[in-house]
């Protein structure tokens, strides 16, 4: 019985949206509960003060009805003495104002505040009336205790608190299962860099028995080319879910050679412009994952302008900052996916799993403490990505 209602949970939990829907259910029905008995207590309150009332004008009503003058009064100056939450105001026949009780003593003194009290009292309960000797008539006009007053805020600050409690699960449950993505996305991607090692290796060892054969050397030198490109890769990926070292590096040729390697295998359509305000501008960074966010966003621009058209790489700097842009003449990103673009599994391509711009986005903001938007797009004209990081 308690390993199936494990399970149950366990199931429950796992599911996301299943979740989300008992959890709004659950909070559905917690607050009418605290609404409807709240209403039922506030209710039950506002009656017993009337009953109050109605019992302090019958008391009222007996003392000005009796004739004797040696009879006790202790008990009915008593009941009327122990109102002491209930402001009341005694109105005659001709509506004038007789008597206060319960009100401030000082303002009380104002013929207007007396009036403005009395129309809200009116508006709250109905008059109570009392007939002295079956002749003189009196109303008690009475509003509400402050008690009960501030007993209509208590669902609120009940729901607040409720809100609260669900808004810190959520919080927990939502960073539990970031926590656990993460955990995933960072074993499969050394488990990927130790996969690539074990070929790489053997590449490694026929290239060196090509190299003693005559085979010509510049088909040699792409070879290695797109082997050493291949451990790269093969390093970027075992160093995701770590720490990495920054160091100070000039970012210029960094950017430059990225740019220089996707530039020879890319369309000849395309018109590629490398602009840089200086030769030597430093930062703190790691030389390979900052290389593979410019690849990654110059691949984007080079798939968004479906191999023709024009891509610029330019870096700036300002007196604290390093500014990098990548333009492209590609069919441009609609303003409301300016963020979506950059979350895990977005994608507006057929291929992909929508990791590229969500991994650079992670690489620039969480290790170099930099950040990465979309400074500006237009539909079929184009996009320019912007980077900006601090100075070294």
């Amino acid at each position: 019985m308690v390993e199936n209602f494990i399970f149950v949970l366990m199931k429950i939990l796992t599911n996301n949206i299943l979740f989300k829907r008992i959890a709004v259910l659950i909070s559905a029905i917690i607050v009418s509960s605290i609404l409807w008995n709240t209403y039922i207590f506030f209710q039950k309150f506002k009656q017993e003060e009337r009953i109050k009332i109605e019992i302090l004008a019958a008391a009222q009503k007996e003392i000005a009805n009796q004739s004797d003058l040696n009879a006790d009064y202790n008990i009915l100056l008593k009941i009327i003495q122990n109102n002491k939450n209930i402001p009341m105001i005694l109105v005659d026949e001709n509506g004038m104002i007789s008597d206060t009780q319960n009100l401030d003593p000082v303002k009380s003194l104002n013929p207007e505040y007396l009036e403005n009290q009395l129309t809200k009292m009116k508006a709250e309960n109905k008059p109570i009336k009392v007939v002295y000797k079956g002749e003189n008539k009196q109303f008690i006009y009475y509003r509400n205790s402050d008690l009960l007053n501030k007993l209509t805020y208590y669902p609120i600050a009940l729901i607040l608190v409720l809100f609260l409690f669900l808004g810190v699960i959520y919080m927990f449950y939502n960073s539990t299962k970031i926590a656990e993505t993460n955990k995933l996305w960072t074993g499969m991607a050394k488990e990927t860099a130790h996969q690539i090692g074990t070929p790489l290796s053997s590449l490694l060892g026929w290239i060196a028995i090509l190299k003693m054969e005559k085979i010509e050397h510049q088909y040699l030198e792409e070879i290695e080319k797109d082997v050493s490109r291949l451990n790269t890769i093969a390093n970027r990926f075992s160093k995701i879910g770590s720490i990495p070292e920054l160091k100070k590096e000039n970012i210029v040729p960094i950017t430059k050679q990225a740019f220089d390697y996707l530039k020879s295998r890319s369309s000849k359509q395309i018109s590629f412009s490398f602009i840089a305000s200086q030769n030597e501008i430093n930062t703190h960074l790691n030389s390979e994952l900052y290389s593979w966010v410019i690849e990654n966003m110059i691949k984007n621009s080079i798939d968004a302008m479906s191999g023709k058209g024009a891509l610029t790489v330019k870096i700036e700097t300002t007196s604290k900052k390093i500014k990098i842009t990548v333009s492209d003449s590609g069919k441009g990103i609609p303003k409301k996916l300016y963020k979506l673009i950059f979350k895990p599994g977005f994608t507006t391509k057929k291929r992909g799993w929508g990791l590229g711009l969500s991994l650079s986005k992670r690489i620039v903001q969480d290790y170099h403490k930099g950040k990465i938007v979309v400074q500006k797009s237009e539909i079929n004209k184009g996009t320019t990505f912007e980077i900006l990081l601090d100075k070294a």
